[in-house]
């Protein structure tokens, strides 16, 4: 049995289509229902679905007499406002191209941004940084004006027509422009009854930044486009805080990277019995922390897998609940394959790369201004990841890492989330990574990089010997502050191998 996953596809996406409109389309019907809930430690700041919809329409409208035309693109400069889920929906509406931008980014990091997409405009927060240009500015506070505007009509067309754009990490080499199309919302659709499981009446709180891409999708768009309600932290808001919010604001579902379920679960949980499951995504789970979360709370967090580039497309769901140690399974519609060396589906239970089709309504059209690139990851009829998976007979995928992330322990190829899967759940143990390292020239190890309040290499090591064969157990074990980390939170295993140094003597041979 091969390892593939083809259920047949989705429905197609219709056709004339505007993703903004798709997302505000339940406005009508529900003009009263809220769209929006900012929660703040005493108050909350409510939008309507009528309102949402008036201020994307007005912006769309203020955009437009700026002189912009169809297909210009518009790079967001703006800081965790609802300025910039307005601003993003409000270009997409006038047919323009929104750049969502992390507000970390530096000015030289912008410059670099504006040279590879040539913006038309810039939409900018002045306490955001940005590079200098001559491009023309709009401010976050003329944003706010615009949304008064009379509501321009929704820029209707081809599905398949660049939407936005955004730029990934960069964990795989040289962060790209991904251009995706207005379709893509249509085939997030797979995700809501694949991972999330989500209605109308929820009400889903999401932990990110307005200005974070997950929580764009997951945390505004997703719920908007199944009429349900977001519930977002007012920006400020203590981490701390979120427990009380969740209880207070009646939340059903939560989403947020595996970062803040840690710290969450620092503190004592107040009930929460309303809470239906929780949602994470952005990198691997550990399986204690899920563990811990159930235990806490009594619900489950649902895990998803995606990029950039697609989105997420393998997630477990309470429908179909992944085993321990397995991400879940591809969302129906999707067609998935586990590749070998030769480009063809590797055997059930064989380590390969996941692929998505190159049909898949959720794929990125190209990469901006990089055709090579595209090709270089788009080809035969497939999309490469650039991630090893292990697809089981029935469907359900583990996730083995990165192939660049893959270690070599004499001769042998290891993924360093099996060796952190084995090493979870030592009590003291608040987080760890597993890369391989050079001690001295041309000698690679298998390290462990963890954060914990006091020494654990001995019981680290001791749970390896007993759960893992020798050249898969790390030779060194060192205890940091804290483990780093890129500009989106995910681990950086690169930080890790780049300020190694081969001096402390916790060393296991």
């Amino acid at each position: 049995m091969t390892s593939l996953f083809d259920q047949g596809p989705p429905p197609p996406c219709p056709a004339p289509f505007n993703l903004a409109a798709f997302v505000l389309r339940h406005a009508g019907a529900t003009p009263d229902k809220i769209a929006l809930s900012l929660m703040g430690p005493d108050r909350a700041t409510r939008w309507s679905y009528a309102r949402l919809e008036a201020a994307v329409r007005g912006i769309a409208a203020g955009l437009l007499a700026q002189g912009l035309a169809p297909g210009d693109r518009v790079l967001l400069r703006l800081g965790n406002t609802p300025e910039f889920p307005l601003a993003f929906l409000g270009s997409i509406a006038a047919g323009l191209i929104p750049i969502p931008t992390s507000a970390q980014l530096s000015a030289a990091e912008t410059a670099r941004i504006i040279a590879i997409v040539s913006p038309a405009l810039i939409l900018h927060d002045p306490g955001v940084p940005c590079a200098e240009t001559d491009l023309p500015v709009i401010t976050a506070a003329a944003l706010h004006d615009m949304a008064e505007l009379p509501p321009a009509a929704w820029a209707l067309g081809a599905p398949e027509r660049p939407a936005y754009i955004v730029f990934t990490s960069g964990t795989s080499g040289i962060p790209r422009a991904v251009v995706h199309a207005h379709r893509a919302i249509w085939a997030r659709q797979m995700m809501v009854e694949g991972w999330y499981e989500l209605r109308s009446s929820d009400r889903l709180c999401h932990a990110g930044a307005f200005n974070w891409t997950f929580t764009l999708g997951t945390g505004l768009m997703d719920p908007w486009a199944a009429g349900a309600t977001a519930l977002i932290p007012e920006p400020g808001t203590d981490p701390a805080l979120l427990p009380l919010l969740l209880k207070r604001h009646d939340a059903t579902l939560f989403a947020a990277a595996p970062g803040i379920f840690r710290k969450l679960l620092s503190g004592p949980l107040p009930p929460l019995p309303k809470l239906r499951h929780a949602l994470s995504a952005g990198e691997k789970l550990p399986e204690s922390l899920r563990a811990a979360w159930q235990a806490a709370t009594g619900t489950t967090i649902y895990e998803a897998y995606g990029m950039s580039e697609c989105s997420t497309f393998i997630s477990s769901s309470p429908a179909h609940p992944a085993r321990p140690g397995m991400l879940g399974q591809p969302q129906k519609g999707r067609r998935i394959a586990i590749l070998g060396p030769e480009g063809t589906p590797v055997e059930t239970g064989t380590p390969g790369e996941i692929c998505v089709a190159a049909s898949d309504p959720g794929l990125m059209l190209e990469y901006h201004g990089a055709p090579e690139a595209t090709a270089g990851r788009c080809h035969d009829g497939w999309f490469h990841t650039g991630d090893l998976g292990r697809m089981e007979s029935d469907g359900q995928i583990a996730y083995l890492g990165r192939a660049d992330d893959m270690m070599n322990a004499g001769g042998f190829r290891v993924s360093p989330q099996e060796v952190e899967h084995a090493l979870q759940g030592i009590p003291g143990l608040k987080a760890i990574a597993v890369t391989d390292v050079e001690i001295k020239p041309d000698t690679r190890v298998i390290a462990a990089f963890y954060t914990a309040d006091a020494d654990l290499a001995d019981p680290l090591a001791a749970r390896a010997e007993a759960s893992l064969a020798r050249y898969k157990q790390p030779r060194l074990y060192r205890r940091l502050e804290a483990l780093p980390t890129g500009p989106n939170g995910k681990l950086s295993r690169r930080a890790l191998r780049d300020g190694f140094t081969p001096d402390p003597p916790q060393s296991r041979t």
